[in-house]
């Protein structure tokens, strides 16, 4: 009893508009992942760097007098040419897409040490520069984060409308059909990578204005939450909408997906978990919502056989 004493829902209440604003920002990051992952069918691991990568350069160049649209601008940048380099390094040196993501990464670590001047983390005072959002107005930064998801949403759904977002498309759904039409599966992937950590790394800069700094190690353990997010997304719309999900509906759903998972993740803390846990946590959550859909196909699966077996055996009862 002493424990469920301890539980104020006032506190869990309270923690929910922070919860959302980080969901909102982390489900920008999502979509970047979905499009390697689910359209591009490549296991990118370039964004655990590229998302710091968009911090350290948004802070750094917002301290050094930059306007933080700007700062934002070249984050995107810094990312696309992160994009770019594991793209180049997987179909020009023909390393595996994996190992090529990591060998990124791993040089990200030192480039965003050097961009933050040999500083593992950087400060950004929301009293002296005027950011797009901060956790201090935590309503503004919820706003920000759903006006940067509309937009973002809407480019991306109008993108892979166009002959060559088709093409990206055709290319991680069938690589070699989609040579034999003609297309360079090698470009495709190049402007695909290029396209996801460009949108990794906006989100990197918007965490670090939310956060009020940098850091070389924010993006550690960022493409569990990214994945955590689009399957969560992809099982809640198939709940909710089943047949009916289109492309706008899927992109939708991973916002929300990054929003529940740290809505969870606060329920994790309100009741008071250990934070060094969290890690765990966040694998379980994921492990649950991976075998939800495998479940309820199996069980639909087993119906199926179950129904077959029983019109079977009516059918032969009737015939004798």
């Amino acid at each position: 009893m002493n424990y469920f004493a301890t539980l104020n829902p006032v506190a869990f209440t309270n923690a929910l508009p922070g919860n959302i604003a980080q969901g909102l920002i982390w489900g920008i990051m999502a979509l970047g992942v979905y499009i390697t992952f689910r359209l591009l069918d490549f296991a990118d691991l370039t964004v655990d760097g590229s998302f710091a990568t968009g911090g350290a350069v948004t802070v750094m160049m917002t301290i050094n007098g930059y306007n933080i649209w700007v700062s934002l601008l070249c984050a995107c940048i810094a990312g696309l040419l992160a994009g770019l380099c594991t793209g180049l390094l997987h179909t020009k040196l023909g390393i595996p897409p994996i190992l090529a993501g990591i060998l990124t990464q791993i040089a990200l670590y030192s480039i965003n040490l050097n961009i933050m001047q040999r500083h593992a983390n950087q400060a950004l005072s929301a009293d002296k520069y005027n950011l797009v959002l901060s956790s201090r107005n935590l309503t503004h930064a919820i706003i920000v984060g759903v006006i940067f998801s509309i937009v973002i949403i809407a480019v991306l759904y109008w993108y892979f409308g166009t002959e060559q977002g088709s093409a990206i498309r055709a290319t991680g759904c069938n690589p070699a059909m989609s040579k034999a039409q003609g297309i360079n599966i090698d470009n495709m992937k190049l402007i695909g990578l290029a396209l996801s950590n460009a949108i990794v790394a906006l989100s990197g800069g918007l965490l670090s204005q939310y956060s009020g700094f940098s850091d070389v190690n924010m993006g550690r353990g960022g493409i569990v939450i990214g994945l955590a997010a689009v399957i969560i997304g992809e099982v809640l719309g198939d709940a909710l909408l089943g047949k009916h999900m289109n492309f706008m509906g899927k992109l939708i759903f991973v916002i929300f997906g990054g929003i529940v998972y740290y809505i969870v993740i606060g329920i994790v803390l309100w009741l008071q978990m250990p934070s060094d846990d969290l890690k765990l946590f966040t694998a379980i959550i994921v492990a649950i919502f991976l075998a939800v859909p495998y479940l309820k196909g199996k069980s639909k699966a087993s119906f199926k056989k179950a129904g077959k077996r029983s019109a079977a055996a009516l059918n032969a009862k009737e015939g004798k």
